[in-house]
């Protein structure tokens, strides 16, 4: 009896396990209707469009042309043709990603540019990621008669292009990106960035900024003119010029540059017009002078050496202050700090190593609180100038020094004293 109930009872358990698992399992029976695909089309997959003769068809100027808004990509390189853009943009609103391919410019294709702006008043363009090399005027060329306004060029590198390498419009972005040779490394018009760019071996200019434009993080080197140019109001930072046939910086009225690096420049290292700032920068075995000031311009916490004629020469109204001159007039003729005009000041600042150490060529300026030491002749300064004493200290004036406390060797109280030493 035991038995036939345990085997009842089993029985019963499988038939209730069976039951549960074609409940959890569902229905054997599919729905009505056509099976519908799980997986994303292609568009989903990629919803840019690819350039190509079939989405992209060119015209008579150029091989591929994107006359509607949206995002592009290449898929391959593309070579030009003679008297075409490779690829021409007629609409605002495109971003063109060049997925790092190649666009090559051929011999004999006249003034034809890699990417080229096709329609004035554009805005809102972006090219990135790619190279662009050997068209017969600019690699990326977004700039002309006003056209790509607000545009950004990113992670582009541009070579062998015969005007512009990288040429923008107002009020645009340049980042990351790289050019050698042409008449113009980057041009970029008006309330531009570039930042963390590279130009080296342009015919011309390496980096010309119109007014208003902030560089920062830039190189500039090897250029047959000078390694940046910034006109009116302009702002430089971190960046650097180097073996250029003119100055390292030309820098226009009202600009600004700090921590910037010039170094061996045929002309100037830094070339300031009017009301122009120079901090914190270093001015190197510049084949002129190492910074020079226009009217009304601040020097300040700046290195100048071993500079061919001046470290730091200045005309009017200028304030210069707190440097380090040394070694300047190398192979040359020159003074740690010149003044060629009045209204100056000359405070704080240390002059060492050069034909004259402070040399002041007309009067009404204040000199104070400067030091020099071991130049050909320490200090030249003309009558009627405002000069704080000069203290001759080049004999030995303190015993050897060990602890806690010293007596005063400088001699002075005066708060404004210059010394020799």
């Amino acid at each position: 009896m035991i038995r036939t109930r345990t085997i009842a009872l089993s029985l019963a358990t499988l038939a209730l396990g069976a039951t549960l698992g074609l409940l959890a399992a569902g229905p054997l029976n599919p729905p009505g209707g056509p099976v519908a695909s799980t997986y994303k089309t292609l568009t989903e997959v990629e919803p840019r469009i690819a350039i190509n003769t079939a989405n992209t068809p060119g015209d008579a100027d150029s091989s591929f042309k994107i006359s509607q808004p949206g995002s592009y990509y290449l898929t391959a390189n593309i070579t030009g043709s003679i008297a075409k853009h490779g690829i021409k943009i007629t609409a605002s609103g495109v971003t063109l990603d060049l997925n790092g391919f190649d666009l090559l410019g051929v011999a004999g294709m006249g003034a034809f540019d890699g990417v080229h702006a096709g329609a004035t008043g554009l805005t809102n363009i972006a090219v990135t990621n790619g190279s662009v090399r050997n068209w017969g005027q600019d690699g990326i060329g977004l700039g002309d008669f006003g056209a790509a306004a607000a545009s950004r060029v990113e992670g582009v590198r541009a070579a062998g292009n015969a005007r512009v390498g990288i040429y923008c419009g107002l009020t645009s972005q340049i980042a990351g990106c790289t050019t050698t040779g042409g008449v113009y490394g980057i041009l970029v018009r008006s309330y531009t960035t570039v930042s963390n760019c590279s130009t080296s071996g342009s015919a011309g200019i390496g980096v010309s900024a119109d007014p208003g434009c902030t560089l920062s993080n830039c190189s500039s080197s090897d250029n047959a003119g000078e390694g940046f140019v910034l006109l009116t109001g302009c702002s430089a930072s971190n960046c650097v010029a180097f073996t250029n046939i003119g100055h390292g910086f030309d820098a226009s009225n009202g600009c600004s540059l700090s921590n910037c690096s010039a170094y061996q420049n045929t002309g100037n290292g830094i070339d300031l017009l009017g009301g122009s700032t120079a901090s914190n920068c270093t001015a190197y075995d510049n084949v002129s002078s190492g910074i020079s000031a226009g009217t009304g311009s601040l020097v300040i916490d700046s290195t100048s050496r071993n500079n061919t004629l001046d470290g730091i020469v200045c005309s009017f109204s200028c304030t210069v202050r707190g440097n380090s001159c040394s070694a300047n007039g190398s192979g040359g003729d020159g003074a740690g700090i010149h003044v060629t005009g009045n209204d100056n000041r000359i405070d704080g600042n240390t002059c060492t190593g050069a034909d004259r150490g402070i040399d002041v060529d007309t009067s009404g300026n204040i000199i104070i609180q400067n030091v020099c030491s071991g130049n050909l002749t320490n200090w030249v300064i003309v009558a009627n100038n405002v000069v704080g004493p000069i203290l001759d200290r080049t004999a030995p004036a303190s015993a050897a020094i060990t602890g806690n406390s010293a007596p005063d060797s400088t001699g002075s109280t005066h708060p404004n004293a210059n010394f020799t030493y």
